[in-house]
């Protein structure tokens, strides 16, 4: 395992990766959306609502100008890094850990009546990569770019090609 590995913790979000860094930054601001929208459905009230709605027409511009799919009321860790959304889709079940970082055209879905993916603190997650189905996938795991995840993943683990969970191999 590299030090960049070590760095970074699959437990204690890094609020950091989120933040905005310029005027057009649509990841973070669509992340930004989804955070802020569950703020205030939590506080509830009518001030709560009105922000939501507010907020919503927020998620949907960025929704459009990223081409991706996230719920506002998705599962997910703080820290997440999406550099590049488009075409993002992720199931309003799926559970994703902190500190992970999903590239462009990542599906983490459901096959049918199963369930959803449950993904562990700091997985990157390549491009093209699809996590389909009750897989779990372990903290610090990587899964590589156009895989096809339909088996579990054990942390620090590899998953490549397809079936992208059938031949894993731990980072050594």
């Amino acid at each position: 395992m590299d030090q960049a590995n070590e760095q970074i913790s699959a437990d204690i979000p890094d609020w950091t990766r989120e933040r905005p860094r310029q005027f057009w930054d649509p990841g973070r601001k669509l992340l930004l959306a989804v955070r802020r929208y569950q703020f205030w459905q939590a506080r509830g009230g009518p001030f709560g609502r009105l922000c939501c709605k507010i907020i919503a027409l927020r998620h949907r511009f960025w929704s459009v100008v990223t081409g991706a799919e996230i719920p506002l009321t998705c599962q997910i860790g703080g820290g997440l890094l999406v550099p590049h959304p488009n075409g993002i889709v992720i199931h309003p079940n799926a559970k994703i850990g902190v500190n992970c970082l999903i590239f462009h055209q990542v599906t983490l879905g459901s096959r049918g009546r199963g369930g959803v993916p449950e993904v562990a603190g700091h997985v990157d997650i390549g491009a093209g990569a699809k996590i389909l189905g009750p897989v779990k996938v372990g903290a610090h795991a990587q899964i590589g770019a156009n895989a096809v995840v339909i088996a579990d993943v054990e942390p620090y683990g590899v998953a490549t090609g397809y079936p992208g969970g059938m031949g894993k191999k731990p980072i050594s």
